[in-house]
Order: C-alpha cells, then sequence, then structure tokens
C-alpha cells in the first residue's frame, strides 16, 4: 500500500471515491475537490494499491474549534497554521472495506497532525460510527450543532493530544 499526498492528477479518482461512498446529498463534486487540493493538498491522504486509489482521508486545518457545514464548502478557509485537523472525510472503495485501510489512513493523518504540533483533530459521523473513532482515541462530544450537511445528523468527535 503506499500513501500520498493530493495533486491535481488525483482529483478525478478522488471525486470518483467520494461518489461510491457517500449519498449525494453528502458527497462532495470533483469541483470541490478541485479547491480543496488547490488550498490544502497536503491534508489528504491518499492510498493507492496497484495504480488504483482505493482509500482516502481529507480535511484542513484551521484555528476554529468546531467542524462547521460552512468549512466543506470554503476550501479558502483552510489556515496551515491553525490549531486543529479537521477531517472531512474517511473514504474506502466498497470491495476494499474491513481490511483495515481507513484506520491506516486515521493513523497517519493522526500522527501528521501530532508531528505539526496541532492541538489534535475534529470530526463529524454518524452514530453507528462513534465506536469505530473511539478506537483511535476520540471522543464523542455529542450532536453537532454546528453540522447537518446533508440533511444528517452528525456526531462530533475530537482527539486531544496531551500536551
Amino acid at each position: 500500500m503506499n500513501i500520498k499526498y493530493a495533486t491535481n492528477e488525483d482529483i478525478a479518482e478522488i471525486a470518483a471515491v467520494e461518489a461510491e461512498c457517500f449519498p449525494p446529498a453528502e458527497a462532495a463534486t470533483e469541483k470541490e475537490f478541485v479547491e480543496r487540493v488547490k488550498y490544502y493538498g497536503n491534508h489528504f491522504w491518499l492510498m493507492y494499491e496497484a495504480g488504483k486509489l482505493i482509500a482516502f482521508v481529507d480535511g484542513f486545518v484551521t484555528d476554529e474549534s468546531d467542524l462547521t457545514d460552512e468549512m466543506y464548502k470554503n476550501a479558502f478557509m483552510h489556515d496551515e497554521n491553525g490549531a486543529w485537523q479537521m477531517i472531512f472525510g474517511v473514504n474506502t472503495l466498497p470491495d476494499y472495506r474491513k481490511h483495515g485501510y481507513a484506520g491506516k489512513l486515521i493513523c497517519r493523518a493522526i500522527d501528521d497532525a501530532r508531528q505539526q504540533g496541532r492541538k489534535g483533530l475534529v470530526l463529524t459521523c454518524k452514530e453507528k460510527l462513534v465506536p469505530y473513532y473511539a478506537k483511535f482515541g476520540f471522543s464523542d462530544e455529542g450532536i453537532s450543532d454546528k453540522s447537518t450537511h446533508g440533511n444528517v445528523v452528525w456526531h462530533q468527535m475530537r482527539l486531544v493530544f496531551d500536551r
């Protein structure tokens, strides 16, 4: 497995994987990924197997402590010096699930954020995934009042680094 950061050449594959992993109301578009990669391609963790993108994690960095719906649409809000690594998506193609690939990418994002001196990471997830993210050290902060992305109920989860 090869893990790398995103470049413009990866955008079409990223959008295709996203479309397979999320319903249309929740999935980012190829146009949105163009903006995301432009502003924070180094905060995409892409996993390839035999030249095929099979999984990725992405999200920008900000001083805002909570994940908001506005962040999904406005890649320019990224602040490379921000305190918090946000996670907008954890994507694995259906045929590659249950092999630990997403977990490897999450661990890589956590390691990178720690090495970059961030306070920690923040993500939102559906209730059924709360135990999954808890395995990586994320704490459930309850139902988000700042994100209803795709008209879904999201739990905000946070991993805080010891300082």
